[in-house]
């Protein structure tokens, strides 16, 4: 299957393109770089993430609802990188001692179908519980151990 994706690496630079053979129990993968149509090889080391997109473009316009909830996509997550951007979704496969997860996007309307973050790219990984009846202001954090903060 052919992935539409944006590379992030640990120095910032962005490489975008497709891969046919992302496996994250794998060392590396190939990245058919957009425009050129050069093949690269891409170690998962030194890696941020792997953004799995919808379209190189997606919306500049467009702010993501961080107080989206959906279902049968694991425990809502936020993930704080070492560059300070912050990732909400959600995950079925955070463990800390792994080295990376995916991460489903909070808002169904997002350009990201998943993201695959490399653990060690991170500062923190907390789960939080949304309340149903309250707002996102709201919202109990957990660590990776479940115990609240």
């Amino acid at each position: 299957m052919q992935n539409t994706v944006v590379v992030h690496l640990g120095d910032g630079v962005l490489l975008k393109g497709t891969t046919n053979n992302f496996f994250p129990n794998k060392e590396k993968f190939h990245l058919t770089v957009k425009d050129t149509t050069e093949i690269r090889e891409v170690p998962l080391t030194n890696l941020k993430a792997v953004f799995f997109v919808k379209d190189f473009e997606g919306d500049p316009n467009y702010r993501e609802r961080a107080d989206a909830e959906r279902s049968g996509l694991g425990k809502r997550i936020e993930v704080e990188f070492k560059d300070g951007e912050t990732l909400l979704g959600y995950s079925q496969g955070y463990t800390p001692n792994r080295p990376g997860f995916f991460v489903f996007p909070a808002d169904p309307e997002s350009n990201n179908d998943r993201v695959f973050v490399l653990t060690a790219a991170t500062t923190s990984v907390r789960f939080v519980e949304q309340r149903p009846a309250q707002a996102s202001s709201s919202a109990v954090t957990r660590d990776a151990a479940g115990q609240a903060s």
